[in-house]
């Protein structure tokens, strides 16, 4: 029998897969790590109106904005259904001298303000007197920016690695820093605006698309106004068109989020039409941003907290260890079942098992997917799943072995014959995977993913990995070669 030329790449995954794992930690969601749960409701002023996903995304972007703001660092925030926004918050760390129980109470509510508070969407002129300052914040901005990017993906490789812990909380202490000067200097710009009467009520689309005069290298804004809004922002475009020194300036929460010049074309009579154009380098990206910031702000909807959950750090790690329990007493049940009913197979189902528990953790981390209880309830699944097709294909080998087929044909007829039962029991529990991940939301979505993810792996190392561990031991192993080894311990 040939060796198998699949040998040589399982080890280079496996090793590949353990160095991933060595430098990337994996993620824990809240009923794991401990922290707390805010769920918002989105509330329409029209009962008959429907509250549209990019409408519901910009909500989560201003969310994002104000909770970044409190300087909490791994906050999670995602949509839920077509009405809800969920803020998870790690757990408050008391500084020295400070209860506990005052230190939670004050995050929930600072958090709970900013998610309730309605995003306030205006437009401005800039004051002619603070043209010079204006140009000397904007360069500073231009270097907060850099150095908050900066700092996030150091910080984060450093978490990924598992760095050293006070090297991470001074780079923490240091992005803090550069975040709250970024914070101030666009409160800074906002202030040099004057308000015009125009505000996000009066902004009825906003659409990120190319810009076709740059040949699709940038993007541009298309803005479109009500009636009433678009003659306030013909006369705020004549107004700055007439001086090119003034800018006008898109505030957020009172904070400058975009600042545009207007062409002189416009200084006799303003953009009119109800419809503008913001054009400039902007990459997909912060096009897109600024796309979901303007609809978070033009929204006359508001918010109200409909749930709040907390989960103590010790309730966490006890979750975590009685997972790991149950999952290792399990695998270690199942591991025993496995060599006493099928000897060597079942040694391989175990090795196996090993290389698809390796590489389940490798792609959670590389992903990464943010484990939860119910993940967890995935994966132990997708492990009894992996060990259903060990079982079906050994089955199969021992049928054609009281056929009468020598063992190294019985090998090869067994995995043959087992394939397309797997592979049509994994596709049908893909398929519904993919259903639970669209259709559910939080915990079940989390529950599809790992699943799925297992099942996909499950592919490969039942009908790869098995296959080539056993015929590789068959090969180096000729004492191997008896149906004895393959016939359950009498």
């Amino acid at each position: 029998m040939a060796r198998q030329g699949w040998l040589p790449v399982i080890l280079a995954m496996v090793l590949a897969a353990a160095v991933l794992l060595g430098n990337q930690s994996l993620q824990l969601g809240l009923d794991l790590r401990g922290g707390h749960q805010l769920s918002a409701r989105v509330l329409s002023p029209d009962p008959e109106a429907v509250i549209t996903a990019a409408d519901l995304d910009g909500v989560k972007t201003v969310i994002q904005r104000r909770i970044d703001g409190l300087g909490l660092a791994q906050t999670q925030i995602h949509t839920v259904g077509s009405d809800r926004v969920v803020v998870q918050l790690p757990m408050a760390r008391p500084a020295q001298g400070e209860e506990a129980e005052d230190v939670v109470d004050d995050t929930l509510q600072q958090a709970a303000n900013q998610i309730t508070k309605k995003a306030v969407l205006q437009f401005g002129v800039l004051r002619s007197s603070e043209v010079d300052r204006y140009e000397t914040l904007i360069q500073e901005r231009r270097d907060a920016r850099v150095a908050v990017f900066l700092g996030q993906q150091q910080l984060e490789q450093l978490r990924r690695s598992r760095g050293d812990a006070e090297q991470r909380r001074a780079i923490r202490e240091e992005l803090e820093g550069f975040q709250t000067a970024f914070d101030q200097l666009e409160q800074d710009i906002g202030q040099l605006f004057d308000l015009r009467p125009l505000t996000g009520d009066d902004l009825l689309q906003v659409v990120a698309e190319p810009n076709l005069e740059s040949q699709g290298e940038y993007y541009q804004l298309s803005l479109t106004f009500s009636s009433k809004g678009a003659q306030a922002f013909a006369d705020l475009t004549k107004e700055v068109a007439a001086d090119s020194n003034l800018r006008l300036a898109i505030l957020l929460d009172g904070r400058s989020i975009s600042e545009a010049t207007v062409g002189r074309e416009f200084q006799e009579n303003g953009i009119t039409g109800g419809g503008a154009r913001i054009t400039g380098t902007f990459t997909l990206e912060r096009a897109r941003e600024l796309e979901v910031q303007l609809r978070g702000g033009s929204l006359p909807y508001e918010t109200e907290i409909v749930e709040q959950r907390s989960v103590g750090a010790t309730l966490g790690s006890d979750n975590v260890r009685r997972s790991l329990s149950a999952a290792l007493v399990g695998l270690a049940l199942v591991s025993g079942l496995m060599v006493v009913v099928y000897r060597l197979p079942g040694l391989v189902a175990v090795a196996s098992l090993a290389i698809y528990a390796l590489f389940n953790l490798a792609i959670y981390a590389l992903v990464p997917v943010v484990l939860t209880l119910p993940g967890i309830a995935g994966l132990i699944l997708s492990f009894g799943m992996a060990v259903d097709a060990n079982v079906l294909i050994f089955e199969r080998i021992r049928e054609e072995l009281h056929s009468g087929h020598k063992l190294y044909q019985a090998v090869e007829a067994g995995f043959s014959r087992a394939f397309s039962s797997i592979f049509d029991g994994s596709v049908t529990t893909l398929i519904s995977c993919l259903a639970l991940g669209y259709l559910g939301s939080g915990l079940v979505r989390g529950f599809a993913i790992t699943l799925g993810i297992g099942v996909s792996l499950s592919l490969f190392t039942n009908l790869v990995c098995s296959k080539t561990l056993l015929k590789t031991s068959l090969f180096l192993y000729p004492a191997l070669r008896r149906i004895k080894y393959f016939q359950p311990v009498q």
